[in-house]
């Protein structure tokens, strides 16, 4: 288990999240549009994997659109966004924020994906959801880059991930 906060109250995960310089455990996930997308769909591109609880909350919007300011400057990398959100939220959230350079997923079909990360939440109020956290993959799906966000209510470090994900 991780232990992580939700305003200030410890809260644990599943497990222990990947660490850098292994390998990305793969997954299907389900895009906006209701198809499958899985890890190997972008193989050979540089990946920001981002995750949080929910797009529709304050702190969950703004990563998600200062990720997308960070693609749309770089067409190179791949941004990919995930929670539990349905995919009927998450494509409402990106055209109301006009998100259009990063790839939502969700969890609609599976806690697969969190639970091989080790970023399910098990207990407290956001039990089921998943930990805040950030990943930067290399083209072949190796952990650049790791920070699981210590308190769920407050940011990634974008600096460095996105020198990470630059690098």
């Amino acid at each position: 288990m991780t232990v992580i906060k939700f305003k200030g109250t410890s809260i644990n995960t599943n497990g222990e999240p990947p660490t850098s310089q292994k390998k990305a455990p793969s997954f299907t996930l389900i895009d906006a549009d209701l198809k499958e997308c899985s890890l190997k769909d972008f193989i050979g591109k540089r990946k920001l994997i981002a995750t949080a609880p929910s797009l529709d909350t304050p702190v969950c919007s703004l990563s998600a659109k200062k990720f997308n300011d960070a693609a749309k400057e770089h067409p190179e990398i791949t941004v990919l966004f995930i929670s539990a959100d349905l995919p009927f939220a998450q494509k409402r959230l990106c055209g109301v924020e006009k998100l259009e350079n990063i790839k939502t997923l969700s969890l609609i079909r599976s806690k697969q994906f969190a639970e091989d990360w080790g970023l399910l939440i098990v207990d407290g109020p956001l039990q089921g959801l998943l930990a805040r956290s950030v990943f930067v993959l290399d083209g072949d799906d190796t952990i650049l880059y790791r920070e699981i966000v210590e308190e769920v209510t407050q940011e990634p470090n974008y600096t460095k991930a996105l020198e990470a994900l630059l690098d």
